[in-house]
């Protein structure tokens, strides 16, 4: 459950029962007065048990009239009492607290009564079957207080399925409001991640509302992103592909020139450079193919202990150079399910670079580390340099196609800045993520994280 479903539901739910307490409370805390057509309902209802209870006394005695009011108030809630028509009690129980309404009715008065509190009180004269004249007062509560007087556990059933529709209500409402919301976010996610023909599910622009009309902008937006990227890297591809012709034919005739005037330094640096532009245009199909690939072809089951070792151990020959080392600091026996050529041509791209920029005779750390209780999904790869590192609003970009951080004191003039790009590439490709971060001390850490989850195709 989402903490924005979970707000609106608690929000609408707690509104509801507000409300409904509200309207209770106001209902029951007015003095209410009777219309004269309830007032003879009740009149003729309460002379009915009042006579009843007259007969009942007059036959059987006092103890049976009590008996009789004493059911009576279990039975419809009305608490009662007999009295004579001086105002001695004949049957019943606590009679004192009806003194005040019979005082009209021992004067002459037909009946008499008062509603304090949403409890009913009311006297009048009966008359037994033998013309024996008594003076019957009950109490009884109308409107919500009666329903308070009713029976405890149908009280809490009632008030428990009033909660419970009251939820389900609240519940079909956020999970309205939200839904579209929540589509939308997953949708976001997945082009974020590079999977750009995601779109938010079409049935939701059918609602008509607001929400409907921003589905359906979103899908618009990413239906143009889609078309737009789409061409670039078509572009890309295509300028690519067409500049192998021409530096193809200028290494042919390269090799003419040299046969005719022999060797040049100037032939040399045009040698150089156009072996600089053969690997940046590999480079570059590259990073066409992998932005177009949306899943691995054929994923096999690899060792990742293995292939980094076999990394450090190239990577440290090429460190030797500058009198630094390439050491695996910790390994442990994970495998997981990979293309195993673009996985070590990534991890390879970050070992490298780490070497290039590392101080001479320091070392480039690897580590490989297995699932642990804060990530329990993937397999993490650190690779940590001795170098100056990179400034930190800088960190983000290093990934992208061409980028690369160059210092006053120190050119790269080596590489393009594609490495780390296809790096990014090829580890989303496998469903992970790649960071990096400056060091504590010194240098530059990447961080890879890997699924172990990925199953083969």
């Amino acid at each position: 459950m989402t903490r924005l479903f979970l707000k609106i539901f608690l929000w609408f739910w707690a509104t509801a029962i507000i409300t409904g307490l509200t309207l209770l409370g106001v209902v029951m805390f007015q003095n209410r007065q009777i219309r004269p057509q309830d007032h003879e309902g009740l009149v003729d209802t309460v002379r009915y048990f009042g006579t009843a209870a007259a007969n009942i006394t007059q036959q059987q005695g006092s103890g049976s009239g009590t008996d009789y009011m004493r059911k009576l108030s279990q039975d419809v809630r009305m608490r009662s009492c007999l009295f004579e028509l001086n105002g001695k009690p004949a049957a019943g129980d606590q009679c004192e607290s009806f003194e005040g309404v019979i005082n009209g009715v021992i004067r002459g008065e037909t009946s008499e009564y008062s509603m304090p509190n949403n409890m009913m009180r009311m006297g009048l004269r009966v008359t037994s079957q033998t013309g024996l004249p008594y003076i019957f007062a009950t109490e009884l509560p109308v409107g919500p207080r009666a329903m308070l007087q009713t029976n405890v556990s149908a009280l809490v059933i009632r008030s428990a399925l009033a909660f419970l529709m009251s939820a389900i209500v609240c519940y079909v409402l956020a999970q309205f409001l939200t839904g579209p919301i929540l589509n939308l976010r997953a949708a976001a996610l997945r082009i974020t991640a590079g999977d750009l023909g995601v779109r938010a599910d079409a049935r939701l622009t059918q609602r008509k509302d607001e929400l409907g009309d921003l589905v359906l902008d979103f899908n618009r937006m990413a239906d143009t992103n889609q078309r737009v990227i789409s061409r670039q890297r078509q572009l890309l591809y295509d300028v690519s592909h067409e500049l192998r012709s021409p530096l193809t034919r200028m290494n042919v005739a390269l090799d003419l020139l040299r046969n005719r005037v022999g060797e040049d330094s100037a032939l040399d640096r045009i040698e150089l450079d156009t072996e600089r532009l053969n690997e940046m245009i590999g480079r570059l199909l590259t990073v066409t193919k992998l932005e177009n690939a949306s899943t691995l072809l054929n994923p096999v089951p690899l060792a990742l202990s293995d292939l980094v070792r076999s990394i450090a151990s190239d990577a440290d020959f090429e460190a030797q150079r500058n009198g630094g080392t390439v050491r695996v600091v910790n390994t442990c026996d994970i495998s997981m399910n990979g293309d195993y050529s673009l996985l070590r041509s990534a991890i390879e791209n970050v070992v490298r670079n780490a070497v290039r920029h590392t101080e001479p005779n320091t070392s480039v750390d690897i580590q490989l580390d297995g699932p642990t209780k804060t990530d329990r999904a993937n397999a993490i790869i650190t690779v940590r340099d001795h170098g100056e590192g990179v400034p930190e609003n800088e960190l983000a970009n290093i990934f992208e196609p061409f980028y690369r951080v160059i210092d006053a004191d120190r050119k790269d003039e080596n590489g393009v800045g594609l490495g780390l790009s296809i790096t990014d590439r090829v580890i989303r490709l496998h469903g992970g993520t790649i960071e990096a971060s400056n060091a504590i001390g010194c240098g530059l850490l990447v961080t890879i994280r890997l699924p172990l989850s990925l199953q083969s195709a």
